[in-house]
């Protein structure tokens, strides 16, 4: 218990500190955005980040990452809403919840191994984009006064950790902020600020407990959303916890971060909040900024139910320009520049994969689609790639009347056309072999490819045999295959 304790907890107290409250900063202009974007009060994304960062510091499978209400959860709420009110998306958010844990328990987490490396580039590549054209609005129309700021507090970001001593052990996102906070205060200068971006919450959340009929219409209105809410939100929290996994060299419990998600949803449901997950740039703020423990998320949701309710007056004045130097930081940190430069190196395949996760999620702003196309599209390309390494070798006995064919490889719905198109039906022999020692079927399409071959042959009038099939290969054979059985012939007759 005390060695938990320790490895999760107290092992970088000063580090979770800092960085916690870094991260508690960044997030509120973020979920008073994300709440205006869902239709509904600030207060709804700020009771939420609070709950849910709070909730999953304790029972989230990836310690150190932040999650907090998103966007891209926000873009599926938005016709909710505005159709049936911010009541229905309480029943939303506790449906999804439940729909989180019934995944963990279902080990659906275990998917992400089905995610190429290709589609997490293309994803985070598209994330680092988004990120940054998201800060634009706060850089258009603008005076000189927020580009000066903003290129200040971009040089306080990359400079200050070069400071001896002081710049090792002090975040320089929180001293960007802090500085320019004190300089806009100092000189008034009118620039916007966090106070603009919408009415802050002056008393705690409290249990609320929707007022919808609990009736299966009011189910049926919600479940749509729920499923959707519910995918997106683990889909978000697995690519987000494979990323800090690679930042901080560690292994992350998905199936147990599933739960978490759904423990911190149904937690922010109840409370007024709406449905979120975990944030990828909130989660890079906060390793950068040195958060590698639970405390540091705890911290984060803590500090940001402190600052709206008791530092309020001076949140407000924090200027825009300092939190927008921060996520540019993020998105440059975010974009993988490697992988411009191994367009090159890599495969053709490789590179539109990575490149259309890319343009789909930046023309989407739906993270899932772009993920979805992205993991489609490497599918294709490997299942088209293994078929290729299907080589079948013939051989022809002395007397001309027995032919061998050896089967060496993959044989499943990619390559049946081309294992039926290696034989050679209209010849004239007494007798075939099919060798298939070094093959593995593994599907009912290559299944079916073996039966045309075999009783193509029998209606050539030749005698086929059927050797060396794997364990495997001839469990599903024996289950599905047709050839062996009497009716053969009438079943292929019929297709």
């Amino acid at each position: 218990m005390l060695a938990a304790l320790k490895r999760d907890w107290l092992f970088n107290i000063r580090g979770d500190l800092l960085s916690g409250i870094v991260v508690a900063l960044a997030l509120i202009p973020e979920a008073i955005a994300f709440s205006i974007i869902a239709g509904v009060d600030p207060k709804v994304g700020l009771y939420a980040s609070f709950c849910i960062a709070t909730i999953i510091a304790f029972v989230g499978g990836r310690p150190g990452m932040i999650s907090a209400a998103t966007g891209a959860m926000a873009l599926v709420m938005v016709t909710l809403v505005k159709e049936h009110g911010l009541q229905y998306l309480l029943v939303a958010t506790l449906l999804t919840g439940i729909f989180q844990i019934i995944a963990g328990y279902l080990r659906l987490g275990e998917l992400m191994r089905f995610v190429s490396r290709s589609v997490v580039t293309g994803f985070v590549n598209a994330l680092g984009i988004l990120i940054f054209m998201a800060q634009l609005p706060e850089l258009t129309n603008v005076t000189w006064h927020v580009y000066a700021m903003t290129a200040a507090g971009l040089g306080i970001i990359y400079l200050f950790p070069r400071v001896p001593k002081v710049g090792q052990w002090l975040p320089s996102p929180l001293v960007c902020i802090i500085s320019l906070t004190i300089v806009a205060i100092i000189w008034n200068i009118d620039v916007r600020t966090v106070g603009d971006m919408g009415q802050l919450p002056d008393t705690l959340p409290v249990f609320l407990w929707p007022d919808v009929p609990w009736n299966l219409e009011t189910l049926w209105i919600v479940l749509p959303y729920s499923l959707g809410l519910a995918v997106v939100g683990i889909l978000e929290s697995m690519m987000t916890s494979t990323i800090v996994d690679d930042l901080t060299d560690t292994q992350s419990d998905r199936n147990r971060e599933c739960k978490g998600q759904g423990i911190a949803n149904i937690g922010a449901g109840l409370f007024g909040g709406m449905a979120g997950c975990a944030m990828i740039g909130q989660s890079i703020i906060n390793v950068k900024s040195g958060g590698r423990g639970r405390l540091s998320t705890l911290t984060a949701g803590v500090f940001l139910l402190i600052l709206i309710l008791v530092l309020d007056e001076w949140l407000r004045q924090i200027p825009m320009a300092a939190l927008v130097a921060v996520m540019i930081m993020v998105s440059i940190g975010t974009f993988s520049w490697s992988s411009i430069r191994d367009l090159k190196r890599y495969p053709l395949s490789t590179n539109i994969v990575m490149l259309s996760t890319v343009v789909v999620v930046v023309a989407t702003h739906n993270l899932a689609i772009g993920v979805g196309v992205g993991v489609l599209l490497a599918s294709l390309f490997f299942a088209n790639k293994v078929g290729h390494y299907l080589h079948i070798s013939e051989s022809i006995n002395n007397e001309g009347t027995e032919r061998r064919y050896n089967v060496v490889g993959q044989v499943f719905f990619s390559a049946s056309e081309k294992f039926i198109a290696a034989f050679d039906f209209k010849e004239a022999v007494d007798r075939v072999v099919i060798d298939l020692t070094q093959a593995h079927f593994w599907d009912i399409t290559a299944v079916g490819a073996l039966d045309k071959v075999v009783i193509k042959f029998r209606r050539e009038g030749a005698d086929v045999e059927v050797l060396g099939l794997n364990q495997a290969s001839a469990t599903i054979v024996d289950r599905f295959g047709v050839h062996d059985k009497a009716s053969a012939e009438d079943i292929l007759n019929s297709h």
